[in-house]
């Protein structure tokens, strides 16, 4: 069975529900991204003061930094009701045009993976972000004709993990373009903290300082590890969860010390000792593993590179010398160029 404590996507019903209970409902709640809170707070003041909807938002980076969480928060701090969708729900444009009829003054529109919308939806939002009409269009062929409804003023929020993918006419019309970052572990170790607190866990501090450092700088997974020692814990232990239960249960959870898991050491091994260290192509790389390629590039490479353990270049993935030491192989020595020009005819 293959172990996916570190994915940062929410896996379980339960999960979902104990993952919503512990997101924060404020800005002063929220923890980290202390540069986009600042930013965050002066656009929703300001908003407040006019008595107008906030500006369109779109929030860009990795799975489980807090995207889905801030768009909650400005609902809250706002005072509006949050309406929820995701851009692959939104097959058709009268899919959103039934959303968005049932808007009212001031909401947020939260649409999830916002770079996956088609592109027919796409040019039915364009005027609906602008100017707050909708077009539709009624009938086919020569009879059909098109109206112009008014919407409510509202606001959009965006949520994406590929910038990239997003086009340039729908990614010019948000406000505000934030990139959420890693976390530091000082601001991992205050949220698993008070997850700890809302969970009713007995936590001790250098039990947090254990789970943070291991949690690949994403509260999702911290969060995550948090339950899996708590479960620990009270099974093999008393438990009270301090940094002797927390390195036990996450090296039983195959959690290394590094934040490593086993589809990581999957990754370096066969990079490593079926590839020689690379340079291997991507597609290659993840077929060896059994993974999708697009759940190596987006969910793994990302974080492994982060830690120096990876390196991308023109000619594919290649192992570093701390990816050898990690998995504890001898890092082979580097192969030597003769640059002396080959011998002619005559030697």
């Amino acid at each position: 069975m293959r172990d996916e404590l570190l994915q940062p996507e929410p896996m379980e019903p339960s999960e979902l529900s104990d993952e919503v209970g512990l997101r924060p409902r404020s800005l002063a709640d929220f923890v980290g991204q202390a540069e986009l809170k600042e930013h965050l707070s002066i656009i929703l003041e300001a908003a407040r003061k006019r008595g107008q909807a906030a500006d369109h938002l779109l929030f860009a980076g990795p799975p489980g930094l807090g995207k889905t969480t801030l768009a909650g928060i400005v609902a809250t701090e706002m005072e509006v009701k949050l309406h929820v969708t995701s851009g692959p729900a939104l097959e058709r444009a009268g899919d959103l045009a039934s959303i968005l009829s049932q808007l009212d003054e001031g909401d947020v529109l939260f649409i999830d993976e916002i770079h996956r919308l088609s592109r027919a939806v796409e040019e039915v939002l364009y005027p609906a972000i602008e100017d707050f009409q909708l077009d539709i269009v009624l009938g086919k062929g020569p009879a059909a004709r098109s109206i112009r409804m008014d919407v409510p003023r509202f606001t959009l929020v965006g949520a994406t993990t590929r910038t990239g993918l997003i086009t340039g006419p729908l990614r010019d019309r948000f406000g505000l373009v934030a990139r959420l970052d890693y976390y530091e572990p000082s601001d991992l170790e205050s949220i698993v903290i008070r997850a700890a607190g809302i969970l009713g866990v007995t936590l001790e501090t250098d039990g947090a300082v254990e789970i943070a450092r291991r949690a690949r700088g994403t509260p999702r997974i911290a969060n995550r590890l948090l339950r899996r020692v708590r479960d620990f814990a009270e099974v093999r232990g008393s438990g009270l969860v301090d940094r002797t239960a927390a390195r036990d249960g996450l090296e039983l959870f195959g959690v290394d010390e590094r934040g490593l898991d086993k589809v990581d050491r999957s990754l370096l091994s066969a990079l490593c000792r079926r590839f020689g260290g690379g340079p291997v192509g991507l597609s290659t790389l993840a077929i060896s593993v059994s993974e999708p390629t697009e759940t190596v590039e987006d969910v793994y490479e990302p974080f492994l590179i982060r830690e120096g353990l990876l390196m991308r270049t023109p000619r594919g993935r290649v192992a570093t010398a701390a990816a050898w030491e990690h998995l504890g192989l001898a890092v082979p020595a580097p192969a030597v160029v003769d640059d002396a020009p080959p011998p002619g005819l005559f030697g």
